[in-house]
């Protein structure tokens, strides 16, 4: 890390600002597989990196609301699968019009980059609407009968 800050002092947009942000996102990123985040941490980079989700009691959490058991059951294959090729898995709740994902790393006994990174992953999945990027794919269409996901804002 403190090679990296010295090459960016000799860069010409180099700021103290920007010195704070390397090394806040440097830490999160080069911490152990299994080191812990303390409460505050997770608070801070929940804030950062991904707003709809929560912390407590001791875990990272979102709830994703669906339109009904086939949305429900959507989203949770979706994080089966993302679960299970990173081999890390979250504890469910599976409700007819929603599924909370919780996730911290057992062995650690705490939230650790495991699970951030696994969140963000989920979110961007389930997040995904292809009808508001530029390119071929059109979306679900605006029509209830089609609609399986009630999206953020």
């Amino acid at each position: 890390m403190l090679q990296a800050l010295v090459s960016m002092s000799r860069d010409s947009n180099f700021t103290f600002l920007s010195l704070a942000r390397e090394v806040l996102v440097m830490g999160w990123r080069e911490r152990k597989h299994e080191e812990t985040y303390g409460e505050e941490e997770v608070q801070e980079r929940l804030k950062a990196e991904l707003p709809h989700w929560y912390q407590e009691g001791g875990w990272i959490r979102r709830k994703y609301k669906t339109s009904g058991w086939k949305g429900t059951l959507m989203v949770v294959n979706a994080v089966g699968h993302l679960a299970e090729a990173a081999f890390h898995h979250p504890d469910l709740t599976v409700s007819y019009a929603f599924v909370i994902v919780k996730l911290k790393t057992h062995s650690a006994k705490g939230v650790t980059n495991k699970d951030f990174e696994l969140a963000q992953k989920i979110e961007a999945v389930i997040q995904w609407q292809p009808g508001k990027e530029e390119g071929a794919l059109e979306g679900t269409p605006d029509d209830p009968r089609f609609k399986y996901i009630k999206y953020d804002g």
